[in-house]
């Protein structure tokens, strides 16, 4: 095949640059320079796609002998993810930027361009798997090592680009096992620390960023009866089943924690109460993606099409994950008017609007939901004000 390899700089992408053309593969790699803000230019920066970044792709690049190219995204990704990273903590929502990187950059832009130059597929370093089932329809599934595992992020692919995307680490049994044969093909990134931290605010300071973009939007701090218990100076500085750093200055009656379970940015709230109302039963959202036929298709539900799109179908049987570290959780889903809805067996704790909940059956990832609204064990709805 002819393809892409997308090389980040890392350890893992250079591995897989190298499988594919150990393969046998018309292999060209590219970097993609994403921000062009001075901090991510430094050397020792926190995330991904610095300057160092690139430099490293080139000289493994020049290793496996094969073409390189630097394409500039940064435009792009200042609107679909710095942007919108920001507007989301406008209101109120906890975004994963990483996620929406991956959606609208890392495949929905490089896959385009890429398929218009005739490019078969885009490799990644990614540790997921994609199967082809007997009637020729891609799925994508959990990798091999489950502590690696980042099919999550990967949730918010569509079915075409599924069909499009090779990871060959996917079956790979750990990461010390890719460090090791990248030493031994003599690559410099063979010990390079994994990134970390959100790529545009280098420094990790989240806040500060958000300070910087949002400005002071003083506003109270309230129990879940309504009573003013506190105060503060923008409700983008919390995140629901936050406990530190709330200032209230004094304990509850019952002289238990207090935790964010609600961020009303229209009214400048944050609502606060006991852990136990964190426990979330029920999730719901609108923008729905399927990373593969859906589950009408697939035979788990019965349903109902509009122009080609699944409005509605029977509750069916999966497990939801909502981190993209955390487990996964046994759950009854549904969708009922273009809202996929989620009801899981054992309460999740903490769950923000904002944060993608994907569906999985067995190792097989459905799909994902952005969640917009959540339900508590208790029925009462954090509603958004």
């Amino acid at each position: 095949m002819k393809v892409l390899a997308a090389m980040s700089g890392g350890v893992d992408s250079a591995v897989a640059a190298a499988r594919a053309v150990d393969e046998g593969h018309d292999v060209v790699g590219v970097h993609l320079a994403l921000s062009r803000m001075p901090g991510t230019l430094r050397t020792g920066s926190r995330g991904c796609c610095t300057i160092e970044d690139s430099m490293d792709a080139r000289r493994v690049a020049g290793q496996l002998g094969i073409p390189f190219y630097v394409w500039d995204f940064s435009d792009r990704f200042k609107a679909d993810v710095v942007d919108n990273f920001i507007e989301e903590y406008r209101e109120g929502r906890t975004p994963n930027p990483c996620l929406r990187c991956n959606e609208k950059i890392k495949f929905e832009a490089v896959l385009d361009r890429a398929m218009a130059l005739g490019f078969d597929k885009v490799v990644t370093g990614h540790y997921a798997e994609v199967h082809i089932d007997d009637d020729g329809n891609p799925q994508l599934h959990r990798s091999a090592e489950w502590a690696k595992d980042q099919s999550y992020v990967l949730g918010v692919l569509t079915t075409e680009q599924v069909r499009h995307c090779y990871f060959p680490l996917g079956q790979t049994p750990s990461k010390d096992e890719v460090r090791a044969e990248a030493d031994r093909r003599g690559f410099s990134v063979a010990s390079k620390p994994d990134s970390h931290d959100i790529c545009f605010i280098p420094d990790g300071d989240t806040q500060g960023f958000l300070d910087d973009k949002l400005g002071v939007e003083p506003g109270e701090i309230v129990d879940r009866d309504g009573a003013v218990v506190g105060s503060h100076e923008g409700t983008h500085r919390y995140t629901v089943g936050q406990r530190k750093g709330l200032q209230i200055g004094y304990p509850a009656e019952d002289g238990k924690p207090r935790y964010v379970l609600d961020i009303r940015p229209v009214s400048k709230e944050v609502v606060v109460g006991p852990k136990e109302a964190l426990d979330t039963i029920e999730l719901s959202g609108s923008r729905i993606s399927f990373a593969g036929i859906d589950p009408v298709a697939s035979g788990l539900s019965r349903g109902l099409y509009d122009a080609g799109v699944l409005v509605s179908c029977e509750p069916f049987g999966c497990e939801v994950q909502v981190r993209a570290h955390g487990d996964s959780y046994p759950a009854t889903a549904w969708i009922d008017a273009g809202h996929l809805r989620v009801r899981v067996v054992d309460p999740i704790s903490g769950v923000a609007p904002g944060q993608s909940a994907v569906l999985y059956v067995g190792t097989r990832v459905l799909g994902q939901v952005t969640i917009d609204h959540t339900v508590s064990a208790d029925q009462e709805s954090l509603s958004r004000a």
